[in-house]
């Protein structure tokens, strides 16, 4: 997350329209200071606010690194990602969909965990033609599968984009399911089968 150029853009969009083409006014340490006072001090919270390598360099490129540096994101992640042990990527479309639609997990709200966490997926992207309401940060999924012809390939390319965007696209928007324990490896594969399984309503 970018955390401190997110309050940055926050704080600018209060100024006026002028204000906002210019650098953040505010000094990082009095942001700094306002997330430590407003970030609960029990459970995690506090380790959230800790940019690991790759999100302090995604912050101090504004998401756009020069090649060298893409190169060595892209490195650094993909070696974070686990595959399933029986080598079997496909899961159970309908569970990824259920997935999908979730939002559950990591909130506030959310401790203590009574369920297993969402992907939210639906709030970037359009997935199937009956969703009426979707984001569109992200692209649009639909007909996933069919566009790559259902090659396994493309299967194995899927569970590692899933489970870590950044192994493919440097300071991507997309969290890093896998890599940061938001969803399993059995999650990330049902979702994998909702993106890539003939018989999910993605590909009809």
């Amino acid at each position: 997350m970018k955390i401190l150029a997110t309050l940055s853009v926050l704080v600018l969009a209060s100024g006026p329209a002028s204000a906002q083409q210019q650098k953040p006014s505010v000094e990082p340490a009095r942001l700094e200071a306002a997330m430590q006072a407003a970030w609960p001090k029990t459970g995690d919270w506090q380790a959230r606010l800790q940019q690991d390598a790759t999100m302090k360099e995604c912050t101090a490129h504004d998401n756009n690194p020069a090649t060298a540096i893409a190169d060595a994101i892209r490195k650094r992640e993909q070696a974070t990602i686990q595959y399933p042990e029986n080598g079997q990527f496909l899961g159970d479309w309908k569970r990824g969909e259920a997935i999908a639609q979730s939002g559950y997990g990591m909130r506030f709200t959310d401790y203590p965990a009574t369920r297993a966490n969402g992907g939210n997926c639906y709030a970037c992207h359009q997935i199937t033609k009956a969703e009426l309401s979707f984001g569109t940060i992200g692209p649009s999924l639909l007909e996933y599968g069919k566009l790559r012809d259902f090659k396994d390939a493309e299967v194995k390319t899927t569970y590692e984009k899933i489970y870590n965007s950044h192994a493919s696209f440097p300071c991507s928007n997309m969290p890093r399911f896998g890599t940061n324990k938001v969803l399993t490896i059995e999650q990330i594969k049902d979702v994998v089968a909702l993106l890539m399984s003939r018989e999910s309503p993605v590909n009809k």
